[in-house]
């Protein structure tokens, strides 16, 4: 039984993400979105930990202090801003590095979601940006990475689904620049 229900969580979830890609254009994104979650190792422990309301990898965390899901997940799918890291040849040490603009889309589409997928009813446009600021996480990203997805979830609340997905089409996707970036002596 539980086999089923995650497949069907995880199956929701990615046709979620592969609507909004198509809304912005990032065809193949949306095809290929999280297919790693159907591998043996990525399934097996996802149906182990199962609970409908949240992540399967959070709970193996809690189980074994680490998500052998998550491992294998991060590093095969280029929406999560974990796979962006590389070693830093100055101080030797991994950092965080920008994120592609295609996979800072496809990671809003996966954030809702996620969110749209385990709150079920009691989500709104609000709850991506709520996760997001309640996490650490915008810490290990790379600051660029994590100021650009701050200002997209917070246009989702303020604007909407549609007025959010139309910029990320028109403006992120195209390299247009975000408002802070936009040189007042040129325009740009």
């Amino acid at each position: 039984m539980k086999a089923w229900q995650h497949f069907c969580t995880i199956t929701h979830h990615r046709l979620l993400v592969m609507a909004g890609c198509f809304r912005v254009g990032l065809i193949r994104q949306g095809l290929t979105h999280d297919l790693s979650k159907y591998s043996p190792v990525e399934f097996r422990n996802g149906v182990k930990y199962y609970q409908g309301t949240r992540s399967p990898n959070a709970a193996e965390r809690e189980d074994k202090g680490f998500s052998e899901a998550w491992m294998h997940h991060k590093g095969r799918n280029r929406h999560h801003y974990e796979y962006w890291t590389d070693m830093n040849l100055s101080t030797h040490t991994y950092e965080a590095v920008p994120m592609p603009r295609k996979y800072l889309v496809e990671m809003v589409m996966d954030r809702i979601a996620a969110c749209k997928t385990y709150q079920k009813e009691a989500y709104t446009p609000e709850s991506a940006l709520t996760y997001f600021l309640k996490s650490r996480e915008r810490l290990r990203m790379h600051p660029e990475t994590s100021r650009q997805l701050g200002y997209l979830l917070t246009m989702l609340r303020d604007r909407g689904e549609k007025e959010t997905f139309r910029y990320l089409r028109q403006s992120v996707l195209r390299g247009k620049p975000f408002p802070w970036e936009q040189d007042p002596k040129n325009g740009k």
